[in-house]
């Protein structure tokens, strides 16, 4: 097996890794307010064991890695886990996505661990607004992690925002501002049906047109290419701006064509793709770079040729099984 190409030509260099399924915060479109059912420490990959399954994945083309969570900053001694993968042969890039809460004290570390860049989930700039959508934590905190990053000398630092219709699509064009005033890349995210596919997300998904929109209302805007790590985003140039925006649009505009990255949970089941149930759990095949290696080929024999997101919100037949995961569990 000289590359990870699926059966549909696609070459996949991209593991996303979950550190763990625990957060610090509640967010409406991840997680359960309360109840939530959390993976045992005993259970979670250890950071040796995440090492070897990248240490296989890179002899086999993996060169970008993604640690994610659940919010990763709550697994301890991150930053000795971004050394070490730092160190394998082949990885060149190793990007974080974080709520930011606790990025201002780490930042530094993982910067001089070996991290290369850093996505900053951010979807409100109002703080009440920001206690209903997290349901916990405070927005001060998360800006000042997007202040320390930016002192650590993270570039580019990228914002998540997700947008939910009535919720905060009135902020839309507050965040084209901070593109435009700030260095920063603001990434608009849809509404995903990751493990509720429920009324509740019908009803608050947006499609990211509205955007488009607003943007071209406001500004001069046309497409650029050279957003580092851009993966699914959609991205645009701000014309007499400092920054950008992007608009990743997995349900209105799939991008499942081009995709061209796995997911590791943080309790060891590697998923060829975010939407779909299938998955396969890589503890068997430790300690054995073989099995390890046949792993990641059946990985790449039994995904998928898209999601089928827009099918489900059509409320029309799908053709493999959804997820029961949540996001937080799966890694976002």
């Amino acid at each position: 097996m000289k590359a990870l190409k699926d059966r549909f030509g696609r070459t996949h260099n991209y593991l996303r890794i979950s550190v763990t399924d625990r957060c610090n915060l509640r967010c409406v479109y991840c997680m359960p307010e309360e109840g939530v059912a959390f993976t045992e420490a005993s259970h979670l990959l250890t950071y040796d064991q995440i090492a070897e399954v990248v240490e296989v994945g890179a002899s086999l083309g993996i060169t970008k890695l993604r640690i994610t969570g659940g919010e990763p900053l709550v697994r301890p001694d991150l930053p000795k886990l971004i050394a070490r993968l730092s160190g394998i042969p082949g990885i060149e890039d190793i990007a974080l996505t974080t709520n930011g809460v606790f990025l201002a004290k780490q930042a530094q570390a993982l910067k001089e661990a070996g991290l290369t860049r850093v996505n900053i989930s951010l979807d409100t700039l109002d703080p009440g607004r920001f206690a209903f959508i997290a349901r916990r934590g405070e927005l001060r905190r998360v800006l000042e992690g997007i202040e320390a990053a930016a002192e650590a000398g993270f570039h580019p630092i990228k914002l998540n925002c997700v947008l939910l219709k009535n919720v905060n699509e009135d902020e839309i064009t507050e965040f084209l501002r901070m593109a435009y005033e700030k260095p920063l890349h603001v990434r608009f995210i849809e509404y995903m049906p990751i493990g509720h596919a429920d009324d509740n997300w019908r009803n608050h998904y947006l499609p990211l047109s509205r955007v488009l929109e607003i943007a071209s209302e406001r500004y001069s805007i046309a497409r650029r290419e050279d957003v580092k790590g851009n993966g699914p985003s959609e991205d645009w140039e701000i014309k007499g701006g400092v920054g950008s925006f992007g608009l990743i649009h997995p349900i209105s505009d799939h991008f499942c064509k081009s995709c061209n990255r796995l997911r590791l949970t943080a309790d060891g089941s590697l998923k060829p793709c975010l939407y779909w149930m299938d998955e396969l759990n890589v503890k068997g095949a430790l300690g054995d770079t073989a099995a390890m290696t046949e792993m990641f080929a059946k990985a790449m024999d039994i995904k998928p040729e898209n999601h089928e997101m827009a099918a489900k919100l059509a409320d029309t037949a799908l053709s493999h099984v959804p997820t029961e995961r949540r996001m937080s569990q799966i890694g976002g």
